[in-house]
């Protein structure tokens, strides 16, 4: 693992213990040449899932782009990290258990939705206008009348 401060590649492990429910573990390791620590992330080697766009092309999906999708929603607002984190997780958990290996941007998009609304209602709105991609006020307003019922 190469040390994200000087880039050397002679580090050792300090420290390792589960993440994510058990499905990564979590390793803390320090750099042998400069001293520094930072945290690094392994996680079985599965398919990968293909998130097709609307547009017909497809890429893997990224669970960070995700989380800075979701991270933009929620600035500034009670949600922490860690709960979003573990929505994510859960994404990958419900299309693990699915089997499939491709999913629409738009359902992707909808699971989002669907967790982030039991998590904060603006943060929910944020997404969707964004995600939604709203042009005008009165579509912002169907949005809340939604929300309400």
């Amino acid at each position: 693992m190469r040390c994200p401060s000087c880039g050397s590649t002679d580090t050792k492990v300090v420290d390792s213990r589960p993440a994510d429910e058990g499905n990564s573990i979590r390793r803390r390791r320090e750099c042998l040449q400069c001293g520094a620590r930072f945290t690094t992330y392994e996680r079985s080697g599965e398919n990968p899932i293909i998130v097709i766009k609307s547009d017909g092309s497809s890429e893997a999906f990224d669970r960070q782009k995700l989380l800075r999708g979701l991270l933009i929603a929620c600035a500034k607002r009670p949600v922490s990290p860690d709960k979003l984190e573990a929505l994510i997780t859960s994404i990958e958990n419900e299309l693990s258990a699915s089997q499939k290996n491709e999913i629409n941007s738009k359902d992707l998009g909808n699971m989002a939705m669907e967790r982030l609304a039991s998590l904060d209602d603006v943060a929910y709105i944020r997404f969707m206008s964004v995600y939604k991609d709203f042009q005008s006020v009165e579509e912002f307003a169907n949005a809340l009348q939604e929300l309400k019922r």
